[in-house]
């Protein structure tokens, strides 16, 4: 189904792999640093590439979005920054919040602020229900060789020739400040698609697949996943599109593919035909890896909890029921402890997966196609009024339009589904969140503990398994039962969907602002939008207190910030922040909060021995161990310490929480993605790394000298010493990974907001 290869590979003539080791024998003359410009990633970066340096990037973008849950903080970092104007197109949707409410008007009013930007600044607004921020850019934007940045992890649109990248707030922020995108030019995986998928087989299926056999190997890791070969043709662009988002699960940076005339077709019937151009490898191009996807073998997939990499064929699930769920109760009782009463088992009945919830919904499930094809499965069914339920979330107002026109919305509330406007409530936790221990199937893109409502620190543990739209049909057909599409007749599917693009809900309630800034105009805060706090320029010497220590193989920025109800206070970079690790470490927050009330003491004059007794004892064992320390100049902030942090969103409130509430540095074995260590340090913290176990529990203190100084040069090898509560001080060696000039200049201003400022004054 899906083979990795262990070399680089050359590419010819588009449908030819050749592992690099033949490919002398194969008469491929090129070499490979040559050839790696053949591939259609090197021309779309170079393309928009500023800095006359092929292996350093910096790249300016030709569109960003937004959607609510982060337009308001990167709004206001802006401003702080100088921002005049939106300088590029600027789309800010409202689908993550906007059913979102914990009381209050904080919700509507970030939507009333967002459209109040927009015509400041000049800016594209879309309301809430409107569509799905992934939807609309597809929709609207997204065209060959293009590249859009978004605040959003699952940014992508490769199936429409465009390389997109989700990034944290600070990144767009920089965007509309005409500053660029840094980053080393990323190795180029392909993914070389051959044959075509059986009836029943859909796009998360071929998603799910990939997933699995990459993500543990980290065999796309920051690197961009060009998709080519033969078995594009055999896809739709809708269901390329489906496929295309998920990428992002693999940790890969970005995603392209080459096009064709579906592609022409896709843009044309969205009114942007003469934004179509064919992308393809050159003759010969070479790639870093290929993950080779026979996609006639692809059957329908879940992947069970706690990660959409931990996929399974339905068939193998079926077949394998007890030890497989065992499996999953297992790693349940590890996340949540006694406090959680989880199980799947008990969801067998006379040897069937019985589940509770089927959703569709999202960047993901959404889209046209998948909707149809539920549609087409559950044509005459009956659901049931048992405890299984469905819900159809259509990705925006025009496809429900469409879905409607055709009957397919009759079709599926006939059945017995609930029919919702586009929202990603799902995916996050805020719409349709399970019941405690009950087990819910979606065609969306994540299922993490800490996702989907699950509060495991309070003994709420919902499963959810990730499956394609067109297995949660059929198995609302068998009323619960886990029934893969296959299984229904092969006439069932027609993967050729008709289509019609309205826009009519975009040109009457869209605001469309591009170019047409009323400077004058004011901004509508209401009471929760709060701008960023103040703060301090990295000093020459820190001292970090440990305040969490987290040794799960991976830690999501679901625990970092948790998803859900919380993010109603993103507006308040405060308020938010009570909730950092809430769902991890409860208590992170509270000691973060002492450390970072010392150090506005030693900013206002004292000195920190005399703030804290605790700490004339740190620097008395410093002293005693030969350590230099001045407690009168030592920068003291809070840290964190994290085997492998940043997998998930790109929500820089992961960061940003730990920051304005004391935080000053993380210490990693790695960081999961760049997305997240470029949030750390757009936020003035260090992005530490160290290999093997760490010699310090929470309460421990690190102590790290001469740091700004050593941002100036290497960073491979850095000093610091590690104080026990017992007074005994041992070395510690840090390094970090290259920081680009920009970088350093930013952590050692404390912030972006607080470089910008610099810069410009």
């Amino acid at each position: 189904m899906v083979k990795l290869y262990d070399e680089g590979v050359f590419l010819r003539n588009g449908d030819e792999v050749i592992p690099e080791s033949r490919a002398a024998e194969a008469g491929i003359a090129d070499a490979a640093e040559d050839a790696r410009r053949g591939t259609i990633a090197y021309s779309i970066l170079q393309a928009h590439n500023t800095s006359g340096d092929p292996d350093m990037l910096k790249i300016r973008f030709d569109a960003m979005a937004s959607h609510d849950i982060t337009f308001v903080g990167i709004i206001q970092t802006a401003r702080a920054s100088g921002m005049e104007k939106f300088p590029i197109p600027y789309v800010l949707t409202n689908c993550h919040n906007s059913l979102c409410a914990v009381g209050g008007t904080i919700n509507e009013d970030d939507h009333v602020f967002g459209l109040s930007a927009a015509k400041k600044y000049g800016g594209i607004f879309v309301p809430p229900h409107i569509a799905v921020i992934h939807s609309f850019m597809r929709e609207n934007f997204a065209g060959c060789g293009k590249m859009i940045i978004g605040s959003d992890s699952h940014t992508r649109y490769g199936a429409l020739g465009t390389m997109a990248v989700g990034e944290g707030g600070g990144e767009l922020a920089k965007q509309l400040l005409q500053d660029t995108y840094d980053v080393a030019y990323p190795g180029v995986v392909a993914i070389y698609l051959k044959g075509a998928p059986r009836p029943g087989v859909g796009p998360h299926d071929v998603a799910l697949a990939i997933v699995r056999a990459v993500f543990a190997k980290g065999y796309v890791k920051n690197k961009v996943m060009e998709f080519v070969g033969p078995g594009i043709a055999s896809m739709t662009t809708d269901y390329r599109n489906g496929v295309d988002v998920m990428t992002t699960e693999t940790t890969c940076l970005s995603s392209i593919w080459a096009t064709d005339e579906d592609t022409h077709a896709f843009l044309a019937e969205h009114g942007r035909g003469d934004e179509y151009r064919k992308l393809a490898p050159a003759d010969v191009a070479y790639y870093d890896g290929c993950v080779e996807v026979d996609l006639s073998e692809v059957k329908p997939m879940i992947a069970l909890p706690f990660h959409p990499s931990n996929a399974f064929t339905i068939d193998e699930l079926n077949e394998n029921l007890e030890d497989i769920l065992h499996e999953v109760e297992v790693e349940a009782a590890r996340i949540g402890g006694k406090k959680v009463n989880f199980s799947l088992l008990d969801k067998v009945v006379d040897g069937k997966l019985h589940v509770q919830q089927g959703v569709i919904a999202g960047c993901s499930g959404g889209n046209y196609d998948s909707v149809v094809q539920a549609a087409r499965a559950l044509k005459g069914a009956n659901i049931g009024c048992g405890e299984f339920s469905l819900s159809v979330y259509p990705t925006s107002q025009p496809v429900a339009l469409e879905l409607t026109r055709r009957g397919y919305i009759y079709d599926l509330m006939e059945a017995g589904a609930i029919v919702r406007t586009a929202f990603c409530g799902p995916c996050f936790g805020a719409g349709d969140t399970p019941a405690n221990n009950g087990l819910s199937i979606r065609h969306t893109t994540r299922n993490f503990p800490n996702r989907e409502g699950s509060k495991p620190g309070n003994g709420q543990l919902s499963a959810v398994a990730l499956m394609d739209a067109r297995s949660i049909a059929a198995t609302a057909a068998a009323g619960g039962v886990l029934t893969p599409a296959t299984d229904l007749p092969d006439e069932t599917w027609d993967e050729k969907c008709e289509y019609h693009f309205d826009s009519a809900p975009y040109k009457k309630r869209v605001y469309w602002g591009f170019g047409k800034e009323d400077l004058g105009s004011a901004l509508v805060e209401g009471p929760n939008i709060k701008p960023w706090p103040a703060m301090e320029p990295l000093a020459q010497d820190i001292l970090l207190k440990v305040c969490s220590k987290i040794m799960d193989p991976v830690t999501t920025t679901d625990e970092l910030i948790p998803s859900g109800e919380t993010s109603s206070y993103r507006s308040n970079p405060l308020g938010l922040a009570e909730f950092t690790l809430s769902r991890r470490d409860p208590e992170y927050v509270g000691r973060s909060k002492a450390v970072d009330a010392v150090e506005k003491r030693r900013v206002a004059g004292e000195d920190l021995a005399e703030a804290d007794p605790a700490l004339a004892g740190v620097f008395d064992a410093l002293a005693a161990a030969g350590v230099e320390a001045d407690s009168k100049a030592t920068e003291y902030g809070s840290m964190v310490y994290a085997v492998k942090p940043g997998d998930g969103s790109a929500r820089e409130q992961a960061a940003s929480c730990q920051r304005v509430i004391g935080g000053l540095a993380n210490i990693v074995s790695e960081y999961a993605t760049k997305r997240y260590r470029s949030n750390v340090m757009n936020w003035g913290m260090l992005p530490f790394q160290m290999e093997g176990e760490p010699n310090f529990e929470v309460g421990d203190y690190v102590f790290v000298p001469g740091i700004r100084a050593t941002l100036d040069g290497e960073l491979t090898d850095i000093a610091a010493w590690a104080v026990r509560a017992d007074g005994s001080v041992d070395q510690v060696k840090l390094a970090i990974a290259d920081m680009t000039p920009e970088e350093r200049a930013i952590v050692k201003a404390g912030c972006l907001i607080n470089y910008n400022r610099q810069k410009n004054a």
